[in-house]
């Protein structure tokens, strides 16, 4: 049986939109079950210390953030945009 060439050509940029679109899709819906984010949720989401998050936006005036009875909450879509803005500041 003879062998066959097979070529495939992938449009890289076409490629990256797709993948950036479905990854933010995902985010999207796994973000949908938290209205806010306590401490600890930001520390995870972050990847940061408290005390790298305090030192580098946490006194950011655009920063999001209400205090209830002594602990913080962040509201998750405003903090991650937020977030996003912040780093591409960086």
């Amino acid at each position: 049986m003879p062998m066959l060439d097979l070529t495939v050509n992938i449009d890289k940029v076409k490629m990256e939109q797709i993948c950036r679109q479905q990854i933010a899709e995902r985010i999207k819906e796994f973000d949908a079950d938290l209205v806010f984010w306590d401490s600890a949720e930001l520390r995870r989401r972050t990847c940061m210390s408290w005390s790298t998050i305090q030192a580098t936006f946490f006194f950011d005036p655009r920063f999001p953030k209400r205090k209830v009875r002594g602990k913080w909450y962040y509201p998750a879509q405003e903090t991650r945009a937020f977030l996003e803005q912040w780093l591409a500041e960086y």
